[in-house]
This record gives structure tokens, C-alpha cells and sequence, in this order.
């Protein structure tokens, strides 16, 4: 395969969510630029889920603006499979330039010129700006407390595809955010003895007085708050869009035959042991359930909705016996487990962009997405300007802003002056050349999805 792409004005690194929707931001504002995707559209929907995932919101939220599901109803959840297809779908819609099959291996900046010099599986790409839209989900996180043993059969989420995966005896799932619970929950009805470790968490309605907990965070503000609040760093979201849209209820789980155990703490041998947190993460659980359902409440009196009351959401059932006798430590051996799932989540994974826009922890340093370094910007992340940012709407608006500001940026490139007149020509010739809308490029045996 021979692919020579000499130049474009913006190169955007990803074709999931966040590559889709800043395409096309920054088509409707005319600004040349070239997508790059190592494997396919959104492949991550489709390789990087389990086999049965779909999705956390319903189809009417989880979407972008311009284009809905055709398969699936609006208060319906999307199967993974029909999310993919649906980027696949909205990229056509506006012919996106999107390469799929393309590496991206290192951005530097140029000496002494504009732009970056992108080096790709294809070859030299020379970009005035970078987009890096590879999201969130990058480098699946194990962490070191994990045993090693060669009994135990040991997965990471990303790498989880369905019950049959998993060798005969029980499992260990750690992690009880959206993924873990989902997973301990398929593994429990398909037959398996399930430990389940619980650790902090948000635990939303899926539903409350006939109105999605997505429209009640919406109408509340929720989604467009702009930091953090202090210690939820790492609370996981137990949220789940399966069998139809459940809330999650830790206790249901349990008495369904879940066994519930504390934040995994250390492995010895065969035997490992849990914080005993459980009660007090279980707790701070039904507390940030039962505020939403306050909040929710004032929200529809304040406002005069008639909406039904729901006064069965408020009962708490009673506490499993794993919940009132929790294990401290567990002897995987004796116990015939045989498998540990991690659910614990991912790291991003920037090594090959070699510009100075990382803090001494390795984090992007940008502001809505624009970085410290011109001509970097990041987009995906969670938390870039709101807290609906890694949202697939969220997404789409934060592309928005980004695709705005660099339209700012060329207008201030092709500014001239017009006492100088020569000059002013040479500046502007140069910034058509880079941002050229027929970009320069030979591409042979590479589909455009």
C-alpha cells in the first residue's frame, strides 16, 4: 500500500463519537482537514464492549443532534453494534474525510514554521492543528495488587465478551460502576457464582415519575456543571440501559445471589481481602439515589409538572446477609473461583503526541479542549468543559466550541496588513497552501467510511 498525504489544515486523530462530530463541526464551517482512524468507525463500539453492552441512555438522549436512530426506539437503548452503525451512518451523511486503516505514530511540532509534522502507518502528513479525538477508553487499567497466579484466569472488562468466555467455578468482578455491574449481573444469570467488589459510587435512577434520570440531570443543570465536586475524583456511575432500563440496586443484586464485598484491597496466595466499606459505600449510594429523587421532587413542584408520584422508589429493601455480614477476605481456592474480571477502568494513553501540553502527571493541560500548546486540542475527555463532555451529545457541543475557535485562529492567520501589501500576499498564499480545500494527497488501496 502506497499513501503520501502531504498536507491539511487540521488533522483530527480518531474516528469514534469525537471524531465524527468534530468533522463535521468543521465542515460546516469549510476548514479543510483530514480524519485519521487506526481500525474502523467507532470500533471500540464494536470490538472494545462485551457482546450483549448497550447503551447507558436512552436513544432520544444518546445521539447527536441532527441525525436519530432509525432502528431503535427513543426511549429505547441502542445495542452496541447499532451505535457504530449510527457514526458510520451520520459520517455519511456529510462526507466526512475520514481514512480508516491509519496509525498515527508521533506529532512534533515544526522548527522555525507553522504547524505539526505527523508521522502515520501511511506516511508524512504535515497539519497546521492536531485534533487528538482518540477519547477516554485508551489503555485498560489493572492494578498492581492483581495476583499472580497461574490458576486464575484474569481479563480486563475491555477484553470480557460474554459468559462462555470464562473457564467453569466462580467469579471475582472488581469494579461496581456501569461495566462491572453489568457484567457481574450476565455472569450471575448465566449460572456463575459472582463476588461482586463495591467500592464509592453515584447510583441514578434509570427512572423516576415517568421522566429518564438523563432528562432529570438535564432539566437540573447536572450535565452542564462545569467542575467536579471535591472527593468524586473516583465514584464510579452504576447505571445501567439493560433488560429494557433497570436501576441499579446493589441489594437486588445480592438477593438475587450476588455476593456484595467491600473495595478490594490485597492479594496473599489464594486468599484476598476486602476494605470494610461496603455498609458505608452501599450507604453514600442510596444517599446520592434518594437526593436526585428530592431534587427531582422539588424540581416538578416548583415547576407545576404533572408528573405521577412515585413513592415506591423511596423503599429501600431490606439488607442482604452479605451486606450485614460482609467478607473481609476470601480463600479463592476454597471458594471455586476461578476468574477475576476487572472492571476498573482505563488510562489515557498520549505517548505518541510529543508537544509540551502534559502536567506532571501526564494530563492534557487545555481549557474546553484548547491546550496549552496552539494548535493541540483534545476532545472527548471527560470533564473538558461540563460534565456531560464524554457523553455522546456532550461531545458533539464540545466539538462545536473547538471547531469555533480555530475558525478564530485562521481569521487572525489571514489577516494582513494593507501598507504591506507584498507581504500581507506571501502570508496569505502560504496559510491557502497549508489549508488548502483540495488537499494534496495520493491514496492508494485505503476506503473512505
Amino acid at each position: 500500500m502506497t499513501v503520501e498525504i502531504q498536507a491539511t489544515d487540521t488533522l483530527v486523530v480518531g474516528a469514534g463519537q469525537a471524531g465524527v462530530a468534530m468533522s463535521e463541526h468543521l465542515s460546516k464551517f469549510g476548514i479543510a482537514h483530514l480524519v485519521l482512524e487506526r481500525a474502523r468507525i467507532a470500533e471500540r463500539w464494536r470490538t472494545g464492549r462485551w457482546d450483549s453492552l448497550v447503551a447507558n441512555g436512552p436513544a432520544w438522549h444518546d445521539r447527536f443532534p441532527n441525525l436519530e436512530f432509525a432502528d431503535v426506539d427513543p426511549d429505547g437503548f441502542a445495542a452496541k453494534e447499532q451505535i457504530a452503525d449510527y457514526f458510520v451512518a451520520y459520517a455519511k451523511k456529510f462526507d466526512a474525510p475520514i481514512r480508516t486503516g491509519v496509525e498515527v505514530k508521533k506529532v512534533v511540532r515544526n522548527a522555525g514554521r507553522p504547524g505539526f509534522t505527523v508521522e502515520t502507518s501511511a506516511g508524512t502528513i504535515e497539519a497546521q492543528r492536531v485534533v487528538v479525538a482518540t477519547g477516554p477508553f485508551q489503555r485498560p487499567l489493572i492494578p498492581p495488587i492483581a495476583p499472580a497466579s497461574k490458576r486464575l484466569t484474569q481479563i480486563h472488562s475491555a477484553d470480557y465478551r460474554n459468559p462462555g468466555q470464562l473457564p467453569a467455578g466462580g467469579v471475582l468482578v472488581v469494579g461496581a460502576g456501569s461495566s462491572g455491574v453489568q457484567i457481574a449481573d450476565e455472569l450471575q444469570r448465566a449460572g456463575k457464582q459472582v463476588y461482586l467488589s463495591v467500592g464509592p459510587h453515584d447510583r441514578p435512577p434509570r427512572a423516576y415519575r415517568g421522566r429518564d434520570f438523563c432528562w432529570w440531570l438535564g432539566v437540573l443543570g447536572e450535565w452542564d456543571a462545569e467542575v467536579m465536586r471535591p472527593g468524586k475524583e473516583h465514584v464510579t456511575i452504576a447505571v445501567s440501559g439493560a433488560h429494557g432500563g433497570q436501576t441499579v440496586d446493589f441489594r437486588r443484586l445480592a438477593h438475587q445471589g450476588v455476593t456484595l464485598v467491600g473495595l478490594t484491597k490485597s492479594f496473599e496466595g489464594d486468599t484476598v481481602t476486602f476494605q470494610a466499606d461496603l455498609a458505608e459505600n452501599i450507604a453514600r449510594g442510596d444517599e446520592n439515589y434518594l437526593s436526585l429523587l428530592d431534587a427531582a421532587d422539588a424540581y416538578a413542584a416548583r415547576n407545576g409538572l404533572d408528573l405521577p408520584p412515585e413513592p415506591g422508589a423511596r423503599i429501600i429493601p431490606a439488607d442482604p446477609d452479605c451486606l450485614i455480614h460482609p467478607l473481609r477476605e476470601l480463600d479463592l481456592a476454597a471458594a471455586n473461583v476461578t476468574s477475576i474480571v476487572w472492571a476498573t477502568g482505563y488510562a489515557v494513553d498520549f505517548g505518541w503526541l510529543q508537544v509540551d501540553v502534559f502536567d506532571d502527571k501526564g494530563k492534557p493541560r487545555h481549557q474546553r479542549g484548547v491546550s496549552k500548546e496552539p494548535g493541540i486540542y483534545f476532545l472527548g475527555l471527560p470533564w473538558l468543559s461540563r460534565r456531560g463532555s464524554a457523553f455522546i451529545w456532550g461531545v458533539w457541543h464540545d466539538a462545536r466550541h473547538i471547531a469555533e475557535h480555530i475558525v478564530t485562529q485562521q481569521k487572525y492567520l489571514t489577516y494582513y496588513d494593507a501598507s504591506a501589501p507584498h507581504a500581507a500576499s506571501e502570508r496569505k498564499e502560504a496559510v491557502e497552501r497549508a489549508a488548502a480545500p483540495a488537499m494534496r494527497h495520493k491514496v492508494s488501496e485505503m476506503g473512505v467510511s
